[in-house]
């Protein structure tokens, strides 16, 4: 009895993966890269011009400042509890193609395995507590080329994924994203289309004896390997370039989200696709000084007394560049009243190096 209760907290971590619920696997790629990105709500599609474009659409990825870019981010979110970790490398090969390798981790690490805890004449011994981690890993490998029209530029990545809850379960899993965006005066446009084949994950469990024992007896049945299936996504972009003085300029962007796995709560809903808006707004001085901006997240929520009201999620966030080398950005996510995961802080780094030929 004493086991059955310890293990209790791993059956409900095993068997929240096992549901293979496809309108929400692999959600941690739908968390994003960079602070000035999550600043913004996440509107980039279209206007996405750095190393993070390997994530968010990777023909942007041609128009990088420089010949290479090193990207890096860490946030914390749940006090501290679940780590999202970012890298990522882009360099020109010529003058019209670019690539990239990005990283990505999201975990929660040093959780306590008390399976052992009691030996076996049940007596308590903490030595015998060992810790695991549950955590999701990305690797993008991404192509971008300007196209022979003017202003149209193209790009692809292919992803390989791997999930783990410690030696308990794993999951490899492998797909396919491709973008294009297009400028035309001050005005940019894009589309991006994220797990364009649809992206497949691999379950394997592997139990003790004694851990299929203890799901048994609580009427459990045991976790089998399966798999589980990352529907297509399709977002769409439009931005537009404002200068407002000699120092000051503008970008505002809109995208929108648009999802084919059945209804979800987003501002525009229905059983063929649904639609999630969002804005962000970025003010600059002299290209040095940065104040970002965004509202996504738009949903209905329904109270205990069955009324409905519309929340939204704000993001607000800052950067800076020094000597057109390094860009230091911070944003503020999840600040919202209804949000799961309140004050959230990004930090995120980016180096420029090499002239652009």
């Amino acid at each position: 009895m004493k086991k059955i209760f310890l293990i209790f907290p791993l059956v409900i971590l095993l068997f929240s993966v096992n549901g293979q619920v496809a309108k929400y696997s692999n959600e941690f790629l739908a968390i994003g890269v960079g602070a000035r990105s999550l600043a913004m709500a996440n509107a980039q599609t279209a206007s996405v011009n750095d190393v993070t474009a390997a994530f968010w659409n990777p023909a942007g990825l041609v128009h990088m400042s420089s010949s290479k870019q090193i990207g890096l981010m860490h946030a914390e979110y749940f006090a501290g509890v679940a780590k999202y970790d970012y890298a990522g490398f882009a360099m020109d090969i010529d003058t019209s193609s670019t690539f990239a390798v990005s990283l990505i981790r999201f975990g929660i690490d040093d959780i306590p395995n008390t399976l052992d805890l009691y030996d076996e004449q049940g007596n308590i011994n903490y030595d015998r507590i060992s810790k695991f981690s549950a955590a999701d890993y990305a690797a993008l490998f991404s192509y971008s080329r300007k196209s022979r029209i003017s202003g149209l530029s193209y790009g692809a990545n292919v992803k390989i994924i791997y999930r783990q809850i410690g030696s308990f379960a794993k999951a490899y899993g492998f797909g396919l994203d491709a973008g294009i965006q297009y400028s035309l005066k001050d005005w940019r446009f894009g589309a991006t289309g994220k797990d364009i084949t649809s992206t497949f994950n691999a379950w394997t469990y592997s139990l003790t004896e004694d851990e299929k024992e203890v799901l048994e007896a609580t009427g459990n049945e045991l976790p089998e390997n399966s798999m589980e299936v990352t529907m297509p996504r399709l977002i769409l972009g439009a931005a537009r370039y404002i200068r407002i003085s000699k120092s000051f300029s503008s970008l505002v962007e809109a995208d929108f989200d648009i999802t084919f796995d059945g209804k979800r709560n987003t501002l525009v809903k229905s059983d063929f696709a649904s639609i999630d808006p969002h804005l962000g707004v970025e003010v600059d001085y002299k290209k040095i000084v940065f104040l970002r901006a965004g509202i996504g997240n738009i949903q209905e929520e329904t109270d205990f007394g069955n009324k409905t009201t519309t929340t939204f999620q704000p993001n607000i966030g800052i950067g800076i560049r020094i000597r057109k080398m390094i860009s230091i950005d911070y944003a503020l996510t999840d600040i919202g009243d209804n949000s799961i995961a309140l004050y959230s802080n990004v930090f995120s780094l980016r180096i420029d190096l090499g002239n652009k030929e």
